[in-house]
């Protein structure tokens, strides 16, 4: 059997080409963000590379180009909503639109909920994982709705669908970036635009190399059920195929990568 010639009728009307395309990742410096951003320009996307590491998104800016791909880095404070309002305007404007947000900018936080500076913890905690993924979608709100097939990629983790000990600021904003989805599904469904959230089990990132290399394994040992972490890429993949034309009628879904670990349950 051989593949359809170019000149056949298709099989499907629904587009899988991400070609010429603007996203738009916070985050983007390293682990799962630099991941996405290489991924997407790999498929033909214009990306903005944003974090606060100036250094970290020039090097992804450039080894993306390097490869044949388009990227551009501006720098951006997620807890800055002046910040993210003129970078929104000035990525639409430089590419001539935006048509996919992933926001994935996080950082980890917590603390036991006696411990002292509890509260600082957790307003940072929120600053960036929440208010900072609804300040971002308000500034880039007008020009996904001009795009024929908006995006928005909320990342939380499997933290927002369940919990662990010590850490409820940042599990209470990943449950938080959930909610958020769901409820902006509802609302801009109508207008056009697609609202979905990836939660990401044990990843290797700068997040988790603290961790040793024997407890990751036991870990992933004992509750993961392909017995390992997961790479930033496998992750990049997923939030890939939600950005797809394609992909247009999946909204409001929170969706684990997380090697089967919320699926064992325990």
């Amino acid at each position: 059997m051989t593949a359809l010639a170019d000149n056949e009728s298709k099989l499907t009307s629904l587009s899988r080409s991400l070609v010429g395309k603007t996203a738009l990742v916070t985050g983007a410096a390293s682990g799962m963000g630099r991941a996405t951003s290489r991924v997407l320009a790999s498929e033909g996307v214009r990306v903005a590379v944003t974090d606060l590491n100036e250094d970290g998104i020039r090097s992804v800016a450039e080894e993306i180009c390097a490869a044949g791909g388009q990227a551009e880095a501006w720098p951006l404070d997620v807890a800055d909503p002046e910040m993210i309002i003129a970078v929104v305007a000035a990525v639409a404007k430089r590419f001539g639109g935006l048509d996919v947000l992933v926001n994935n900018a996080g950082v980890s936080l917590g603390a036991p909920v006696d411990a002292e500076g509890y509260e600082t913890v957790w307003q940072r905690a929120f600053e960036i994982m929440l208010t900072g993924q609804v300040r971002l979608i308000r500034a880039a709100l007008p020009h996904l709705e001009r795009s024929d097939a908006g995006r928005i990629i909320n990342i939380a983790s499997t933290e927002g669908l369940g919990a662990s000990r010590g850490i409820s600021p940042y599990t209470a904003a990943k449950h938080g970036v959930v909610g958020l989805t769901r409820s902006l599904a509802v609302e801009l469904g109508a207008r056009g635009i697609t609202v979905n959230c990836v939660c990401p089990g044990p990843i290797h990132t700068g997040m988790t190399s603290a961790i040793p290399d024997e407890h990751k394994e036991k870990f992933a040992r004992r509750r993961v059920p392909l017995r390992r972490y997961g790479a930033p890429e496998e992750v990049a993949h997923v939030i890939a195929s939600i950005a797809l034309p394609a992909s247009s009628y999946l909204n409001g879904a929170v969706i684990p990568v997380d090697g089967g670990l919320t699926a064992k349950g325990d």
